[in-house]
C-alpha cells in the first residue's frame, strides 16, 4: 500500500482558515471473521499509523467517540508460488480493532441483501436443486457403522 508523501512548506502566505489538510493514510473497515461485540469495529490500516493516529483521524474527520484501540500486526500468507515456483510472501498489514465509547453500536452493512427466491416450477433451478438434495441423500452416512466410512469395511 504506497502511501504518497507531500511535503507542504511549514508556512504559507495568507489565511490558515482556508488551506485543507487531508491526512496522507486511509483506514480500511473490514468484516470480521470472528464474530465481534457490537460496539467493536475493524479495520485494516497502514503500518506507520499508531494507536493515537486512528484514534484522532477517527474522532476528528468522521466525529465517532472512540473508547479503546487494539491493534496487532497480521503476518502475510507465505504459500503462494510464482511461475518459477518460487515462494511469493504476501506483504504483512495491521489490524486496528475500535471499541466504540459506551452506549455505541455498529453494524456492518448489508449491501447486498439475500432474495427470497423459489425456484419456478419446471425450472433448471429446482431441477438442480432436487437433485443435489437426492445426492446428499444418497452420500448421507450409515447411522449403524458409527461414522465409519463405507469404504473401509467391517
Amino acid at each position: 500500500m504506497p502511501v504518497t508523501r507531500v511535503l507542504h512548506p511549514l508556512y504559507q502566505l495568507g489565511n490558515p482558515q482556508l488551506r485543507i489538510f487531508r491526512p496522507n493514510w486511509f483506514l480500511t473497515l473490514v468484516r470480521p471473521g470472528k464474530e465481534q461485540p457490537p460496539d467493536t469495529v475493524q479495520f485494516r490500516i497502514p503500518m506507520e499509523m499508531t494507536k493515537y493516529d486512528v484514534k484522532n483521524y477517527l474522532e476528528k474527520i468522521y466525529n465517532v467517540p472512540v473508547g479503546v484501540i487494539r491493534t496487532r500486526i497480521q503476518f502475510g500468507s507465505n504459500k503462494k508460488r510464482n511461475h518459477l515456483y518460487q515462494k511469493v510472501k504476501q506483504p504483512d498489514y495491521k489490524v486496528a480493532y475500535v471499541q466504540l465509547a459506551q452506549g455505541q453500536t455498529f453494524t456492518f452493512p448489508d449491501i447486498f441483501p439475500e432474495k427470497d427466491r423459489t425456484p419456478a416450477e419446471g425450472s433448471m433451478e429446482e431441477m438442480q436443486e432436487k437433485f443435489m438434495e437426492d445426492e446428499k441423500q444418497r452420500q448421507k452416512l450409515d447411522p449403524r457403522r458409527g461414522g465409519v466410512t463405507e469404504w473401509f469395511g467391517l
